[in-house]
């Protein structure tokens, strides 16, 4: 049974499923349900022989094992005394390896100087025959025919053009009297040979065999004639080169050609694609830049700038896509130089050019506007007695010298300054270019103060003494106040000369002394600018101010605070008051629409305050009744509501505190102290008060001045 079963105990183990096999193969192990009834002793006895078997299995299978580790020991132990005879055999073998490596090496040296001593036995022997072989052809040209097949042969070239300039330096050393008729054979013929290279050379570069021409380069290399093959080459490469009509592209593309194509053919490219493009520079663009400059370098200083920047930018950018190649060490020198022999006689007197064309051009943009305006400009005097009128004017306001009746024209123009600020910034961007860079900062300077002197001096400022001397007295009736008009657009011009200022200059001088001095310049002009800005400008408020007299003058009556009937006044506020707001309103919209930031708030200030002293010496001038006195205070409301389009604090405080005191003219006698002492009276001076009380037509009863002291 143990025989029939040992095969499945070989299986993957589970005692559990093999125990239940045992059962059901075992004669009453069944269950009570099935065929044969169950056994239990017939079931213990199996199991009890079933053990047993089992236990002899195990003794034989252990001593079965214990025989196999016997043997696989013994085979160990015999492997390993194997392998140490191995290693013996190895190392013996390693021995005569290395004794045969030490013997080849020895050979070798052997061999190496046998080598030696050939070669010292053979280069003699092959200079003697390459001797003899010279020996040969000096003879035939001794006897003055030649017969070797290397002279005849015409596919054998190369061969006779070793020879014969090998034979060409012998003959250099021979005596001249002995054998001058032999030298010069030699010498022709070396001269025919290297004449027949270079067309060789020719043929095969118009038919375009790189090969070829690589091969005769080579052997022309060592002749006296090789840079003639250069010269050859460059020239052929510029046969129809130039076909566009924009000759820098043309060069660029001939170079990037050349460039490709120069590595192949000769054994020095960088030399020969440098030699190309200095005969390019030198011949070709050096004769289009004289045609296209001395044509109008005399007659229109204007067209020769434009095309000397325009030739100068185009070469420059040129010279920056020819750096990409291999020109040797220094190609940056190299193409500076080039650049700099084309326009030196240019470029000396450059300035000179530029600077006289913008004089001559800015003056004739503003003659020409001038012109335009049917104007002519008047000259502003200079010096002493000019300066002491200038200060006593700054100082007085006094109109000293004639009015001049400007039929309100600024005489500034947005367009003229614009065409100004143009030819000033072409000029900044030819002088970046074109000026040498330790010239570049004084040059720059140049053009600045001449756009100073057109722009700043001649425009602006003779604007700004025409708007002064245009500025009507302060007693004149109906004036037109434009000098408004001249402050909003010499700051809108003003803005646009400091952008140049910034943009175009600043770069090409922040790194030099010119800086500060173009900085000090520039502060003088913005001073002598706002000097008379504001010189004119506190005129135009004074004529302000006068004009609002005229108005209150002319309007307000004397009936107008102290009415007959005072049982039927019927008028919110008076006439005056309404024409006084209106001028004033469109004066404020005015100012505004002129200046911009802080110089609007400043000026609004100044007129407010002189507005708010106009009405008060104003109110000062009436008696008023209990109607007249209501009256002057909705006229006064009036003027505070005006007054809040200024949009400054200090100005609507002046007229709320006025308004506080023209309730002073209304009140009931009883309650005077009490508005004195109120929150906007308390702090006045008690004249103050006391001047206003006094306007009272009822002043003068004795009860009032009691209630009041």
């Amino acid at each position: 049974m143990l025989n029939e079963h040992s095969a499945e105990m070989f299986e993957p183990f589970v005692a559990d499923e093999y125990i239940e096999r045992l059962v059901w193969r075992t004669p009453g192990g069944g269950s009570r349900g099935g065929p044969e009834a169950f056994d239990p002793k017939r079931l213990l006895e199996e199991f009890v022989n079933h053990i047993q078997e089992l236990q002899i299995m195990d003794e034989r299978i252990q001593r079965k094992v214990e025989k196999l580790e016997q043997q696989c020991q013994k085979e160990a132990k015999e492997f390993a005394k194997k392998v140490q005879e191995l290693q013996k055999s190895n190392q013996v073998a390693f021995l005569h390896f290395q004794e045969l490596d030490e013997h080849i090496s020895y050979v070798a040296t052997k061999v190496c100087h046998l080598g030696d001593q050939l070669e010292g036995v053979n280069t003699p022997r092959q200079r003697a025959v390459e001797a003899q072989k010279l020996m040969k052809y000096f003879n035939e040209f001794l006897d003055g025919e030649l017969k070797s097949d290397v002279f005849i042969n015409s596919e054998k070239i190369k061969e006779a053009a070793d020879i014969i300039q090998k034979l060409h330096l012998i003959a250099q050393e021979l005596p001249f009297d002995r054998f001058s008729e032999v030298k010069s054979k030699i010498a022709s013929k070396y001269h025919d040979l290297e004449c027949q290279l270079i067309q060789e050379f020719t043929s095969a570069q118009r038919r375009g065999e790189i090969s070829r021409m690589r091969e005769v380069a080579a052997v022309l290399l060592h002749f006296k004639g090789y840079s003639h093959c250069v010269d050859v080459y460059i020239k052929q490469c510029q046969e129809g080169a130039y076909l566009r009509n924009d000759i820098f592209e043309d060069a660029a593309v001939l170079c990037q050609r050349v460039n490709k194509q120069v590595g192949d053919i000769f054994s020095n490219p960088e030399t020969v694609l440098a030699k190309l493009i200095q005969n390019v520079f030198e011949i070709k663009l050096q004769s289009f830049v004289k045609e296209q400059l001395e044509e109008c370098r005399k007659s229109d200083a204007e067209q020769y700038l434009k095309n000397l920047y325009d030739l100068y930018t185009r070469t420059s950018s040129l010279s920056s896509k020819l750096m990409e190649f291999n020109l040797g060490t220094d190609k940056q020198t190299f193409l500076s130089k080039l650049i700099k022999s084309i326009f030196i006689s240019y470029l000396e007197n450059y300035i000179e050019v530029e600077t006289g064309y913008l004089k001559s051009r800015s003056a004739m943009i503003l003659q020409r506007y001038y012109d335009s305006k049917n104007h002519q400009k008047r000259s502003i005097g200079t010096g002493g007695i000019q300066d002491l009128k200038e200060r006593i004017r700054q100082r007085t306001n006094l109109p000293l010298g004639p009015s001049i009746d400007t039929h309100g024209e600024t005489f500034l123009s947005q367009e003229v300054v614009v065409n100004l600020l143009q030819e000033t910034k072409q000029a900044f961007e030819r002088c970046h270019r074109l000026s040498d860079p330790s010239d570049l900062p004084r040059n720059a300077f140049r053009i600045f103060t001449i756009l100073v002197e057109f722009l700043c001096i001649e425009h602006i400022d003779y604007a700004l003494e025409t708007g002064l001397a245009g500025i009507p007295s302060s007693d004149s009736r109906n004036a037109n106040l434009y000098f408004l008009d001249v402050v909003q657009q010499a700051n809108t011009i003003f803005h646009l000369f400091d952008k140049q200022f910034n943009d175009h200059l600043m770069p090409l001088i922040s790194s030099s002394p010119k800086l500060s001095e173009c900085l000090q310049k520039k502060k003088e002009i913005i001073e002598q600018m706002e000097m008379k800005l504001d010189t004119g400008i506190d005129r135009t408020l004074n004529c302000m101010i006068g004009q609002m007299k005229h108005i209150l003058a002319a309007e307000q009556k004397k009936t107008d605070f102290k009415p007959e009937d005072e049982n039927n006044v019927l008028i919110q506020y008076t006439n005056a008051c309404v024409k006084v707001c209106a001028y004033v309103r469109k004066q404020v919209e005015k100012i505004k629409n002129s200046m911009d930031g802080k110089n609007v708030d400043t000026v609004l200030m100044e007129l407010g305050v002189r507005f708010h002293r106009l009405i008060y010496e104003h109110l000062q001038q009436y008696s008023y009744s209990c109607m007249g006195g209501m009256l002057a205070i909705c006229d006064v409301a009036e003027y505070r509501k005006c007054a809040k389009d200024f949009k400054i604090p200090m100005v609507l405080h002046l007229f709320d505190t006025l308004h506080a005191l023209c309730n002073l003219l209304v009140v009931a006698p009883d309650n005077l102290k009490q508005v004195c002492s109120g929150e906007q009276l308390a702090n006045l001076d008690k004249n103050i008060l006391h001047s206003f009380v006094q306007l009272r037509a009822d002043y003068r009863s004795a009860r009032l001045a009691r209630h009041f002291s």
